[in-house]
């Protein structure tokens, strides 16, 4: 369960998110919104990236501005360039090194790296950076899997993805026990969403089953 009470934040004296009520406990709940409407900001208050400045947002009853470390602990986040999450030479290392505080072994680390990986069809001894961009993006996916979160934030992911791979990411997330919050301009690929967000001016205008709530998105940018 993702809580948001009366929940704000501004930037220096900017207000970019106001007045966001709601709870989130569907399984895969969608974010959209043009650039600037809030929607990004949202979405990193739920693992503390950002904390509220007005308000509080829980996750499973953890405050994410007080116990931040422990809201961690539930929710992975995958950013949209998976370049400024991959820190290790090998896909392996990198999946590896988010284990780094999980009391396992250096082989423990390497060998339950290299099982997530094998799961996506990944070589643990490919170099990272030479991986293609989809490819990338999974392995970002991959290094959040490992710890085995409950909530997966995805923060436009499928930007820099061609078609089909924006198809096999989003049809990858659908497969996944967590509960996932995509924020996307991808609006193609909400079908198969429990819910979906419109925000707008940082606030939410409109929440409801994907189909209506994308065509009021359509309404409101045409």
């Amino acid at each position: 369960m993702i809580e948001f009470d009366g929940v704000g934040h501004t930037y220096d004296t900017n207000p970019v998110v106001s007045d966001v009520d709601t709870k989130l406990d569907q399984r895969r709940v969608a974010f959209v919104g043009a650039n600037g409407s809030g929607k990004s900001t949202v979405a990193r208050m739920i693992n503390g990236l950002v904390v509220p400045t007005r308000g509080h947002v829980r996750v499973n009853g953890l405050d994410t501005a007080s116990e931040g470390r422990k809201v961690r602990k539930h929710v992975g986040f995958v950013f949209t360039n998976p370049d400024s999450q991959i820190v290790m030479p090998t896909a392996g290392e990198d999946v590896a090194f988010s284990l780094r505080g999980s009391g396992l072994s250096k082989k423990e680390r390497a060998a339950r790296a290299a099982e997530v990986l094998a799961e996506y069809g990944l070589d643990p001894e490919h170099p990272a950076h030479q991986l293609s961009g989809g490819q990338k993006q999974l392995l970002a996916l991959c290094s959040m899997l490992v710890l085995d979160p409950d909530v997966l934030v995805c923060d436009e992911p499928t930007t820099l993805l061609d078609l089909r791979n924006k198809r096999r990411f989003t049809e990858l997330l659908g497969l996944l026990r967590q509960q996932v919050v995509l924020v996307t301009h991808d609006l193609d690929l909400l079908d198969d969403f429990d819910r979906v967000l419109v925000f707008d001016d940082g606030r939410v205008v409109a929440d409801d089953e994907p189909a209506a709530a994308v065509r009021y998105y359509r309404n409101l940018v045409s």
